[in-house]
């Protein structure tokens, strides 16, 4: 049984300034805004000169900007379980895409928000498991948003098309065929219903016609909200508009649909943020936005999408695959222009909304995330405990780790040999220093195979009943 009350946690994982934080102001609305699959490189905001994301790099001016923020793993699922429960996504079984399901003993940030008074509401790719309990599933298992604390919901299991959502398009030829030009993955459903109306054109502007109505629902009763928005964009199959492919009439075909659906991901989040301000709510909503992992491996191969300078990408355990782009917007408490390098990551979410809230996190759970609002307000950081990330499939017997610990990071591949980088002097991971400091080496290994005990542990039923 989840407990209502959240007694306080071993120091350990937070901040010191955690148990202190006071509230000076009415209680928050929060915002989490998570693109799929954006590199580092495909913002305006991290320099790419090319792309249009105005809304985006306006955020970025009057907010605060993460340049080393990382996601928990190298792909989808894990990352969003991370960012939901503050946890390491191996402590919850969830090694992969499309494996298992968000465990119902798991706290959510939704559950906790929720008994605080907020209405809370889940939006776009969900992706933690199975949203229609009559829709057998080769993988995973039956654990949709409204089971983890979200009382509106408009969602889908997994990838759809980013520009109508309901059919497989003509310029994509991999997964997903249904029935005639049917897309076959995934539908939206709404509470468990499933959805047939407003499901054409641009997918991003399909998700925020359902989340504007949940907030506006919200302000009329003056009620503090969550709204977790997760959009497709731009995940494969990506596809854009006739007025977004017309805003890019030099680049290449694929390339124009890429730059094309994150340019109106970015016009729905301008268009979120212009309604925050014409209800007069902007000053006290906080805003997370970042990407779930890095750009797929074909797509930067090509020239197509870019992680910046980063070596690696998406399913990758190096920077490229990790390093994403962050911002975190809140007009009322966080100073705008401000650009931090501070080593953070999705685990970081669920304790900085517990931070803001004065709410203690269930005694005795390990947490992975620290508390970002003092970095949020313009304080001193501690150093942060070691970062681990990981994934695995039993097929194909992949598994790859990393850990950052300082200066230093490790990586274990399953198809690569054991690597260390100091990414203070060499961030994009070209010199590997595995054989030139074998101290730092076996230090680093051992704080990786310390958190890997811990994650089996917690997986294995350490921290709650089964």
């Amino acid at each position: 049984m989840k407990t209502a009350l959240f007694p306080a946690i071993p120091l350990a994982f937070l901040t010191p300034a955690f148990a202190q934080a006071e509230i000076t102001q009415p209680t928050p609305n929060i915002i989490m805004l998570m693109a799929d699959d954006l590199g580092y490189g495909d913002v305006g905001f991290n320099g790419n000169s090319t792309i249009m994301t105005p809304h985006l790099d306006s955020m970025a001016e009057n907010g605060l900007h993460m340049t080393n923020f990382h996601a928990a793993s190298p792909l989808c699922s894990p990352s969003r379980a991370s960012c939901l429960t503050g946890r390491d996504p191996f402590r919850q079984g969830i090694f992969a895409a499309h494996t298992a399901g968000l465990r119902h003993g798991e706290t959510t940030v939704a559950e906790v928000v929720k008994e605080q008074g907020y209405s809370t509401g889940f939006f776009g790719k969900w992706h933690l498991g199975w949203v229609q309990p009559e829709t057998m599933d080769d993988r995973g298992y039956y654990s949709p948003p409204w089971q983890h604390g979200f009382d509106e919901v408009f969602a889908t299991k997994s990838a759809v098309p980013t520009w109508d959502p309901t059919i497989y398009p003509d310029n994509w030829d991999g997964w997903g065929k249904g029935e005639g030009n049917q897309w076959g993955l995934s539908i939206y459903v709404r509470n468990g219903v499933p959805v047939n109306d407003n499901l054409e054109g641009d997918d991003s502007r399909i998700i925020m016609d359902r989340v504007i109505p949940f907030i506006e629902e919200s302000v009329q009763i003056n009620q503090p909200f969550l709204a977790t928005v997760w959009f497709h964009t731009p995940h494969e199959p990506v596809v854009a508009g006739p007025e977004y492919l017309a805003m890019y009439p030099d680049l290449a075909e694929e390339q124009r649909h890429l730059y094309g659906c994150i340019t109106a991901m970015d016009e729905q989040i301008g268009r979120l943020r212009a309604f925050l301000r014409e209800r007069g709510i902007a000053e006290n909503t906080v805003v997370f936005f970042c990407s779930d992992n890095g750009a797929p491996a074909s797509m930067v191969r090509d020239g197509v999408a870019s992680n910046g300078s980063f070596r690696g990408a998406k399913h990758r355990i190096w920077e490229g695959g990790l390093r994403v782009p962050s911002l975190i917007e809140w007009p009322g408490r966080v100073s705008g222009g401000r650009v931090s390098d501070y080593l953070s990551s999705t685990n970081d979410y669920f304790p900085t909304v517990l931070d803001i809230l004065s709410v203690q996190p269930n005694e005795g759970i390990p947490l992975d995330g620290v508390s970002l609002l003092p970095l949020m307000e313009g304080k001193m950081m501690s150093k942060r405990p070691p970062m681990a990330f990981a994934w695995q499939r039993l097929y194909k017997d992949t598994a790859r780790y990393a850990l950052i610990s300082g200066d230093y990071k490790i990586g274990i591949h399953d198809d690569h040999p054991i690597e260390l980088f100091n990414l203070k002097d060499d961030p994009y991971e070209t010199d590997n220093l595995a054989d030139k400091e074998p101290t730092i080496r076996n230090r680093l290994e051992a704080q990786l195979e310390a958190i890997k005990a811990s994650w089996k542990k917690s997986r294995d039923g350490g921290d709650y009943p089964w």
